[in-house]
């Protein structure tokens, strides 16, 4: 059985099936490079996860960062990557409890990286907050 995290980052990716420009390029914590050929592609990972116990209760409510990192080749690499910013945002936005294991998903900010490549490159990491519950003593079930 997954925690309810996993299967969250999980739907996120699976969600961003039929991204614009992207394909089936869309990878889980991908830590090689991308190289030319799989460009523009999609990384989905985690970045941190907070978490507020009530014991009380028996639950502890999560605040999990996720990244989704958009990488593209072009002479304008954030503006290559408009459109496939657009299309996942309205993908990671539509069901906003990520098939019932989250509470509630909020853009959080982006970020423009341009890098000097072989060709000009950008990664644009879109980051989101998504609140999630779980009981205290299991992470898979809330």
């Amino acid at each position: 059985m997954a925690t309810i995290r996993e299967s969250i980052i999980a739907g996120i990716r699976t969600a961003l099936t039929g991204t614009t420009n992207v394909g089936t390029r869309i990878y889980r914590s991908r830590v090689e490079p991308i190289a030319r050929n799989e460009s523009p592609a999609i990384v989905v990972e985690p970045i941190s996860d907070q978490a507020n116990t009530d014991v009380s209760f028996c639950k502890t409510d999560w605040s999990l960062t996720v990244r989704i990192a958009v990488i593209v080749r072009g002479s304008i690499p954030d503006q290559q990557a408009d459109a496939i910013i657009e299309s996942l945002h309205a993908k990671v936005m539509a069901d906003q409890t990520i098939g019932g294991y989250a509470m509630s998903i909020e853009p959080r900010g982006v970020q423009f990286d341009m890098i000097e490549a072989d060709q000009p490159a950008g990664v644009i990491a879109c980051d989101y907050l998504i609140r999630y519950r779980t009981a205290v003593a299991n992470l898979a079930t809330n």
